[in-house]
């Protein structure tokens, strides 16, 4: 009888920690996938409450969202519209046969259409949007372009090539703008160029864009070559979304090669060593997800967590700062999936995109 027990227990507290491993790891299979889609097909269409960041030249500019830009006007802002659809591309090139894989296709079909891509041009050529949307916005438009355009796929080859108006009026507007831009901006919100450099790198090399590829190249140099002693104990910020000192990594890992990366990285974040772990590279909570700006740092738990392990992937094998990374990255990340509720649509309106370019590892895996 009291072997019985003793078995009966230890059945029990294997189940019990394979349990806490499944509801504790960040894993990501069909269930979550198909959560992430929901999230996205909630809003892709979904015109009102919308903040516009829009620029009046006449009476005739009075429109609703769903008039001025007929592909994006969902999701609450541009921007998460746009991200909105690549993370539709992005599952149903992953999962093609899940459930949510014909909904996402339509939905993406309804929007990225010629009449709709036509008028997002004219939008975005128009006097007085020199800067919208600039960088983030058209950062992850030329992602979405990229997902597009590596998916085998006939819809997608025909979506790609309707984008192709807007994609060209994005690339513009970027080369006009990357050369008379001084300085970088450093902050942890949508202007931070860190970030939109490397997601526009990320493009050019998928689309083997060498000009651009070039271009991008020289201003990463230009503006984070010569960095040293980020201030990472200074962050975040209240409402920040990004990290200022780990998207800089992150966009330098794809700039250096691996030895010249690990030396940068030596100098620029100290704090990052084998034998202590770096001031503010702990999660953070938001104390109000229902709030616009304030669930911008459950966001933050997501974009530090590809970015550091963005960071490991530049390292070279062996490198002793392998394991404080990795382990600050895993934490970032059951902590910001965690947040992925869709409770508030002030975070569900654009969590699960940042969730879907982690878990896909988008940033470091280009297929």
């Amino acid at each position: 009888m009291k072997y019985l027990v003793c078995i009966v227990f230890l059945l029990v507290t294997v189940s019990e920690m394979g349990a806490q491993e499944t509801t504790t790891a960040a894993t990501f299979d069909i269930n979550a996938a198909e959560r992430f889609a929901n999230l996205a097909l909630a809003c892709v269409h979904k015109e009102y409450p919308n903040k516009l960041s829009h620029t009046l030249n006449s009476d005739a500019d009075v429109a609703p969202p769903r008039k001025l830009t007929p592909a994006f006007y969902g999701c609450y802002d541009w921007h998460s519209s746009v991200h909105g659809h690549w993370l539709l591309a992005r599952l149903v090139r992953t999962f093609p046969d899940a459930s949510f894989a014909l909904p996402a296709r339509e939905a993406l079909r309804q929007s990225l259409s010629v009449e709709n891509i036509v008028q997002e041009g004219v939008y975005l050529r128009a006097e007085g949007r020199a800067s919208f949307e600039r960088p983030y916005g058209l950062a992850w438009l030329l992602q979405l372009v990229a997902e597009l355009r590596e998916w085998d796929d006939p819809r997608a080859r025909e979506m790609a090539a309707n984008l192709r108006p807007l994609e060209q009026a994005a690339l513009e507007r970027m080369n006009d703008w990357l050369p008379k831009l001084s300085h970088p901006v450093r902050i942890g919100e949508h202007s931070q160029t860190a970030f939109a450099l490397g997601l526009m790198l990320d493009y050019a090399h998928a689309t083997r864009d060498t000009k651009f590829t070039v271009l991008l190249t020289s201003k990463a140099r230009q503006f984070y070559l010569g960095d040293r002693d980020c201030p990472l104990a200074y962050e975040p910020s209240g409402e920040d979304f990004l990290s200022p000192c780990l998207g800089e990594a992150d966009l330098m890992r794809r700039v250096l090669s691996s030895p010249e990366f690990a030396h940068w990285l030596r100098t620029f974040l100290p704090q990052i060593s084998a034998t202590r772990k770096g001031s503010g590279l702990q999660p953070v909570v938001s104390p109000d997800p229902s709030d616009p700006k304030l669930a911008h740092l459950d966001g933050l738990n997501l974009s530090r967590a590809w970015m550091l392990e963005g960071i490991a992937a530049g390292l070279p094998k062996g490198d002793k700062r392998l394991p404080m990374i990795g382990a600050a990255a895993e934490e970032h990340k059951n902590a910001g999936l965690a947040a992925v509720t869709g409770k508030h649509y002030e975070g569900g309106h654009w969590l699960g995109s940042f969730a879907v370019y982690l878990v896909t590892r988008r940033g470091i895996s280009q297929k």
